[in-house]
């Protein structure tokens, strides 16, 4: 797999067919978790950015197919995940993963979706209706609640995109999107919205304290508001609000019980 030669077809598709058998080899290697789209490197989330260009060229490499599982017919380019069974996963119907996500052992895929290039960790639950975007990176040990959406980010390809740590709840019907990082431990609300521009206020202390794009470890984050003028008047808009710490008791109500994990035969 030469990246660099993925790299330079995407600057020149005069070049794409000589990069064909390395955009495959790329394509599977992201499917079977050899090498991800984005991981931690001394501490910082880094964009292994040729992967990201081998994704967008593998559309222009394979063809339109017609799948029927009657009474459903499906019309797509990209596969579906084979094999699950050996790999560990349960996936519930109608649990979908694209070829070209991972989808580590002991992952539980309860009615969710999984797109191309997502990297989904160990012994993390995908609830039902729950979206994985092209390309996000979820952690081990992670709980996404029923229609929580990811966002994928594709383009462009050096962006960073949205990143769980290990250990994070993440509540039902939360959106988070635009290469917004949670990091390790935290708890996100139910219905909370976050956006790279979305205000992220921690408001534990005496002064609040924001950040934008990031929620710092072992949060607990819920929705919130908070004023705004406009020339017509003031106005609530939305934020986020970190309320807490995650401590031990919070354990038990967030993880998942083990016997939704457990694989077995």
């Amino acid at each position: 797999m030469n990246l660099e030669l993925i790299s330079q077809a995407f600057a020149d598709r005069s070049k794409l067919e000589a990069a064909r058998p390395h955009v495959l080899a790329a394509i599977e290697a992201l499917d079977r978790g050899q090498v991800r789209v984005a991981e931690k490197v001394e501490g910082e989330w880094r964009v292994h950015t040729p992967l990201k260009e081998a994704i967008l060229l593998y559309f222009s490499l394979v063809p339109m197919e017609t799948w029927s599982l009657p009474p459903f017919e499906f019309r797509d380019k990209i596969p579906l995940k084979s094999d699950l069974a050996a790999q560990g996963v349960r996936a519930v119907p109608p649990g979908l993963a694209r070829y070209g996500s991972y989808l580590a052992p002991g992952v539980v895929l309860m009615g969710g979706y999984v797109n191309l290039g997502a990297y989904v960790g160990a012994e993390t639950m995908v609830d039902s209706w729950a979206i994985v975007g092209s390309c996000a990176q979820i952690g081990a040990r992670v709980h996404l609640s029923a229609q929580v959406t990811i966002g994928g980010v594709l383009e462009p390809a050096g962006a960073r995109p949205v990143i769980i740590e290990d250990d994070c709840f993440i509540g039902a019907n939360s959106v988070i999107v635009e290469g917004v990082v949670v990091e390790e431990g935290s708890i996100i609300g139910a219905g909370t919205t976050i956006t790279a521009s979305t205000h992220i206020i921690d408001v534990t202390g005496p002064q609040p304290v924001e950040y934008r794009g990031r929620v710092p470890a072992r949060s607990i984050v819920i929705p919130g508001s908070r004023p705004r003028p406009f020339p017509s008047g003031t106005y609530q808009v939305p934020c986020a609000l970190i309320i807490g710490q995650r401590q031990p008791g919070h354990d038990s109500k967030t993880s998942l019980n083990q016997a939704l994990r457990h694989i077995g035969e």
